[in-house]
């Protein structure tokens, strides 16, 4: 049977995550278009208190964790893991247990198996794929989103989209050069 894997990127309002909230998600499937994503939205900021305006968001996000055997990041041990771990659990949201769902992170890979001047995604996309697809991060959307402006939001998703995208180009490329990780998300 074949493992289904997905490629997770999040974006957020701030890097810590009891003092920021998940904007937007992207999981895209492996080797297929399909993207599983969400965002905030307006009716979320009026719906639930400041410090759960991610809790649609956050709850679909987890369901569509679930789908998947193996998920696969960009910093995400570090980063998109524990956010989106303590996000749910801030929030009383059952977050998928020890062992039930693999990471490899690209980040990781790149920095034990590359030579770079920087193990940063658009950095391994450009020296792996010849250019890099993904937009630049720019603060004026990332605070705007955060009050739930349509442009910004809009904006933030195509980042995320186009960071999925990127991820499992450079993991295609980098899968070969490491064993198979059972690192649990």
């Amino acid at each position: 049977m074949q493992e289904k894997i997905g490629f997770l990127d999040i974006e957020a309002s701030n890097l810590d995550a009891n003092w920021g909230i998940i904007l937007s998600y992207c999981i895209k499937v492996r080797g297929g278009e399909g993207i599983l994503k969400n965002v905030i939205t307006k009716k979320d900021i009026k719906k639930y208190p400041p410090d759960q305006t991610d809790k649609r968001v956050v709850q679909e996000l987890v369901n569509d964790l679930k789908k998947f055997d193996r998920i696969v990041t960009h910093y995400g041990r570090r980063f998109d893991l524990p956010y989106i771990r303590t996000r749910a659990l801030i929030m009383g949201i059952p977050f998928p247990h020890f062992g039930s769902i693999v990471n490899d992170d690209t980040w990781v890979i790149a920095r034990r198996k590359l030579k770079l001047n920087s193990n940063r995604l658009d950095t391994i996309e450009r020296a792996l794929c010849g250019e890099a697809i993904k937009t630049r991060f720019t603060a004026k959307y990332w605070i705007a989103g955060s009050r739930g402006d349509k442009k910004a939001l809009d904006y933030i998703l195509d980042h995320n989209e186009k960071d999925v995208i990127a991820l499992e180009r450079i993991w295609l490329k980098l899968k070969d050069f490491v064993s198979k990780t059972n690192c649990s998300i």
